[in-house]
């Protein structure tokens, strides 16, 4: 299981999906604003804009507020220019862990993701300390209930994905990152509905987290992170048992 997924997975089942919408628009306007800044404001030459403009859709952003941002992106509307940058660090339990930041003050940004893996008894480490240990993919997680793995096998190779791989309550289809925003559409329009779709870090290796005291800290340094205004996306590459989770929640 991919630390992405369970990462996922853990937050559902705290409900801090839905009570973050804002955090949510927050960071879809950044990467709006940063793809059309990189890649020009029309999504149909733009693939990271596509993508994130149908995610944006998804959680029902208004269409204003998608224009805005990419008016901003392309320079046409006044706005802070913002800088992605990646942390790289070890969370407890010796867990390798990205952080994916967009911000407009990296003094700011790492004044706050620093003190985060510290107060956990983890560590801020230095460049390519840990990416190394990840692969860049396109992950579009499915529900089990809604489709029949053999069906969405074929559906998603047809359309391009490299894999299908069965967890505990979904399916996760992998793509190379260049094919992500055609494989999500393809598979869209076939009426597929998706948990998350997003281009990911997957790990290669898992950390499993059987201490619950080690469990609770590496959650609560994920949750802090998240919660970081310029944070984007957390990876790690930690497993945490279900009955390590029921202790610590």
């Amino acid at each position: 299981m991919s630390g992405h997924s369970k990462w996922a997975n853990i937050k559902r089942r705290k409900g801090a999906v839905d009570a973050k919408r804002g955090k949510i628009f927050t960071r879809l306007i950044k990467e709006i604003t940063v793809a059309a800044r990189l890649g020009g404001g029309d999504p149909l030459g733009n693939p990271r804009l596509r993508s994130a403009i149908i995610t944006a859709k998804t959680v029902n952003m208004p269409k204003d507020n998608i224009d805005r941002a990419i008016k901003k992106g392309t320079g046409e509307l006044e706005g802070a220019v913002y800088e992605e940058i990646t942390y790289e660090g070890y969370g407890p339990g010796g867990v390798a862990i990205l952080v994916e930041c967009m911000t407009d003050n990296k003094n700011r940004t790492v004044g706050e993701v620093r003190p985060a893996f510290t107060k956990s008894g983890g560590n801020l480490g230095e460049f390519g300390c840990v990416s190394y240990m990840f692969d860049k993919k396109g992950l579009l997680l499915v529900d089990k209930k809604t489709i029949d793995e053999e069906k969405l096998m074929e559906l998603a190779l047809e359309a391009g994905a490299d894999d299908v791989v069965e967890d505990e309550t979904e399916f996760q289809v992998t793509t190379a990152p260049e094919e992500f925003a055609a494989v999500r559409e393809r598979l869209e329009s076939q009426g597929i509905v998706f948990l998350d779709a997003s281009i990911s870090m997957i790990p290669q290796n898992m950390v499993e987290i059987n201490d619950a005291s080690i469990a609770k800290r590496l959650v609560k340094l994920m949750e802090t992170l998240e919660d970081c205004d310029d944070v984007q996306n957390v990876h790690a590459n930690f497993d945490i048992p279900d009955e390590i989770m029921e202790k610590i929640s």
